[in-house]
């Protein structure tokens, strides 16, 4: 009897390749990205830094400047991490891309973590007092059961 060794993509067989940590500017979100680079540095795997622009329907009709807020907050992550990495250059070397995707945290992340063939996700833990109750974007992603996931307070 033979066995047949099936030849397709496996996650993390040979340690993350590719790292999605989502960033929104609050502090465990940085914490997080701290974090997931250090990650990234010692297994040598894209950090992948991926902003979800919220899709506020409800603000847009009432003509508050959804759209142009949401661009300054991902203009504004992206110098910080371009400011950081230029910073550590020489001692702390990672490669990484911003990613943004529109939508709400968790299907953002979701469909980020897929498109880019995630290895692991980072978040930060929710600093909303009422998460604890309905579930934050972190647990839900655990839920999801298709990465492991790292939750950084």
């Amino acid at each position: 009897m033979t066995e047949q060794h099936s030849h397709q993509f496996e996650r993390g067989t040979d340690g993350p390749k590719v790292i999605v940590v989502g960033v929104d500017g609050s502090d465990s979100s940085l914490r997080a990205a701290a974090y997931a680079a250090g990650l990234a540095r010692r297994q040598r795997a894209l950090l992948a830094v991926v902003y979800v622009q919220p899709v506020l329907a409800a603000g847009a009709a009432l003509g508050a400047p959804v759209a142009g807020t949401t661009e300054e907050i991902a203009d504004d992550l992206v110098a910080q991490i371009r400011d950081a990495a230029e910073r550590l250059k020489g001692i702390f070397e990672v490669r990484w891309e911003f990613h943004t995707f529109r939508g709400d945290p968790y299907n953002g992340l979701v469909t980020a973590a897929g498109e880019l063939k995630a290895d692991a996700v980072v978040v930060g833990a929710s600093e909303q007092a009422g998460h604890r109750i309905v579930g934050s974007v972190a647990v839900r992603l655990v839920k999801a059961g298709r990465w492991p996931v790292t939750v950084v307070p």
